[in-house]
């Protein structure tokens, strides 16, 4: 990374959550190496606009954060607590244009296969239902993202059927998965 983008002192942009093993918090410069290593691989990266250079990286995060600045929701970036590494990023977001309120996830491939997707999303749905006041919750999935797929299954979010995003994605197929505050109200319970 350019040594014109030191580490700034923290300014923080949103709340920062933890769970039994995550911390998610508004993105950082310090996100940047591993946020473009993640975008680099293309399993990890195609069901999430494809993979991208460093300088295309660096200018979505900076978007990521700037959400924030305009919004107050974004995409939290997701940091594994026992060793500080970071591993993902999850919303509450509402982009314009966007076909609802989403809770969205994904994960760097190290952090795959050990809960950590249910575990962040299960505390964004609480964020996002409890502090935000949001009624409803969707996930655009692509239909042959299995795993998100599950993810959402596990919270118990139901496919809604096809939906559609806007420009530069309007040809990108996805199902809107989701709930209301009150199944989520029910099926947060059965994650105990």
């Amino acid at each position: 990374m350019n040594d014109a983008y030191a580490v700034p002192p923290h300014v923080s942009l949103g709340p920062t959550l933890e769970t039994e093993r995550l911390i998610l918090r508004p993105p950082a410069v310090e996100d940047f190496p591993r946020w473009a290593d993640f975008m680099a691989d293309p399993e990890t990266a195609r069901f999430i606009g494809g993979v991208q250079s460093a300088p295309q990286v660096w200018r979505t995060l900076c978007a990521v954060a700037g959400m924030w600045a305009l919004t107050g929701e974004g995409m939290f970036s997701i940091l594994e607590k026992s060793t500080g590494l970071w591993i993902g990023r999850i919303g509450p977001l509402h982009p314009y244009g966007w076909p609802g309120r989403e809770v969205g996830w994904s994960l760097h491939r190290d952090a795959a296969g050990k809960g950590y997707a249910v575990e962040a999303a299960a505390a964004t749905l609480d964020y996002a239902f409890d502090a935000l006041g949001w009624d409803d919750v969707i996930h655009c999935i692509a239909p042959d993202n299995q795993a998100s797929a599950a993810v959402a299954t596990r919270l118990g979010s139901r496919n809604r059927g096809p939906g559609l995003l806007p420009d530069p994605l309007q040809d990108d197929v996805i199902d809107l998965w989701g709930q209301t505050r009150a199944e989520w109200a029910v099926n947060r319970l059965g994650l105990a």
